[in-house]
C-alpha cells in the first residue's frame, strides 16, 4: 500500500508565495503613483540612451514593495539582477565576489543596505563612482593593493532606515524614492489580484475588510488574505465574504482600525501606567516585553501616522484619539514635563 502524505499550505515557504504574487510590470504595481512615475521615467530614459541605470535607493517601512519594485525595474530595463543583503556582505572580499560576477548593465540589489559593514561600505564608494575597487592582499610590510575593474553596473539599495545610511553613501545614489503606506483602494486591488493568482474566492466586501485592517501594507494584506482563506475553508464555505473576513481577523486580535494586540498594549501601557506620557522607548520596551527596534520600526510608524501616538523630546505621548479608543475622556492643554518644571527654576 502506497504511503499517503498530508500536506498543508501553512508549511509552504512564504518566499515561494511572494515570488508567485510579485508583479513584473509597472502596470501591475498599484499605488505609489509618484514613486512609480519617477522610476518609470528613469528606466525609460536609460533604455532610450541604451545606458545602464544610475544608482537608485528605495526606502520606507517593511512590506511596502521595495524588493518587488527592484525586480520590476530589472525586468522593465531588460537587465539581470543579483540580490544580496547588507548583513550578509561581511568582508570586502564578499563584495568583490559580487561585483566581479556582474556584467555590463546588470543590477546589484542590496536589501537592508543600512546594515552594511563600514569597511565594506567604503569599498562601495569607488565602485559606484569609478567602477573599480582596490583590494588589500596580505598584511604588514608585504601588504599590497590590487585594483579590480568592475563593469558599469547599477546599485539598487533598499532600506527601512534611511537615516542610518552614511552621508557619503547616500549622496552617491542618483535617485532616492520613499515608499509610503497604501490607500485602502490600492490594497483592495492588490488583494483581488493575489486572490485570483492563488485561486481564492473573495467578494468585494471581503477584500475591503482585509484592506482596511492590514496597516496599509501589501505584505500584511497578503498574509491576512491567506489566513482568511484558511478560516473560510474550515469555518465557512471556502468563500471570503465581509463577515467571514471580519471574523477571521478578529480571531487574530486585529480590530476595526487595523491595530493588533501589541499596538493596543503599547497604547494601554502609555495611558494607564504613565498617564498618557511622555514616556521613554526603553520603558515601553520593558513594559510590553518587546525589542526597542521592533517597536520603532514595526509598530510606531503606523500608530504615529494614524494619530494615536506622538514622539516628543521627552518621550512618547498618547493622543486623545488613543484615549477615546480605550474609552477614556480626552485631555486638554496637556503640559509636558519640561513645561511643568519651568517655574521651579525661578523659585
Amino acid at each position: 500500500m502506497a504511503e499517503r502524505f498530508i500536506t498543508s499550505t501553512l508549511n509552504k515557504k512564504d518566499a515561494t508565495r511572494d515570488n508567485t504574487l510579485r508583479p513584473l510590470k509597472f502596470s501591475d504595481f498599484p499605488g505609489q503613483v509618484k514613486v512609480k512615475e519617477r522610476v518609470e521615467l528613469y528606466v525609460e530614459a536609460a533604455k532610450g540612451r541604451n545606458e545602464p541605470l544610475g544608482h537608485l535607493l528605495l526606502s520606507g517601512p517593511p512590506g511596502l514593495g521595495k524588493t518587488t519594485l527592484a525586480y520590476i525595474i530589472a525586468h522593465e530595463k531588460g537587465a539581470n539582477i543579483k540580490s544580496s543583503s547588507g548583513p550578509v556582505i561581511e568582508k570586502p572580499g564578499d563584495l568583490a565576489g559580487l561585483l566581479t560576477s556582474l556584467e555590463e548593465g546588470d543590477i546589484l540589489f542590496i536589501d537592508e543596505i543600512h546594515r552594511l559593514n563600514t569597511t565594506v561600505e567604503e569599498y562601495l564608494y569607488s565602485a559606484m563612482e569609478d567602477f573599480f575597487i582596490d583590494i588589500m592582499i596580505d598584511q604588514g610590510p608585504g601588504a599590497r593593493s590590487v585594483r579590480l575593474n568592475v563593469p558599469r553596473f547599477t546599485l539598487l539599495g533598499a532600506t527601512t532606515r534611511q537615516g542610518m545610511l552614511s552621508a557619503p553613501l547616500r549622496s552617491r545614489f542618483a535617485l532616492a524614492c520613499r515608499l509610503d503606506y497604501y490607500k485602502v483602494e490600492d490594497l483592495e486591488t492588490i488583494i483581488c489580484r493575489s486572490a485570483g493568482i492563488l485561486g481564492i474566492a473573495i467578494d468585494q466586501e471581503g477584500a475591503h475588510e482585509i484592506a482596511r485592517r492590514c496597516r496599509g501594507t501589501p505584505r500584511i494584506a497578503n498574509n491576512l488574505l491567506c489566513w482568511a482563506r484558511d478560516y473560510a475553508q474550515v469555518r465557512a464555505d471556502s468563500a471570503i465574504t465581509g463577515q467571514t473576513a471580519s471574523a477571521a481577523l478578529t480571531m487574530l486580535d486585529i480590530d476595526n482600525e487595523g491595530l493588533d494586540e501589541m499596538d493596543n498594549r503599547i497604547l494601554e501601557v502609555i495611558i494607564q501606567n504613565y498617564n498618557g506620557g511622555p514616556v521613554g522607548i526603553k520603558t515601553i520596551s520593558v513594559a510590553v516585553s518587546e525589542d526597542e527596534g521592533t517597536i520603532e520600526d514595526v509598530y510606531e510608524p503606523f500608530l504615529i501616522q494614524e494619530g494615536y501616538l506622538m514622539r516628543t523630546p521627552q518621550g512618547r505621548v498618547a493622543t486623545n484619539k488613543a484615549r477615546e479608543k480605550l474609552g477614556l475622556p480626552p485631555v486638554h492643554n496637556r503640559k509636558s514635563k519640561s513645561d511643568s518644571a519651568q517655574p521651579e527654576l525661578f523659585q
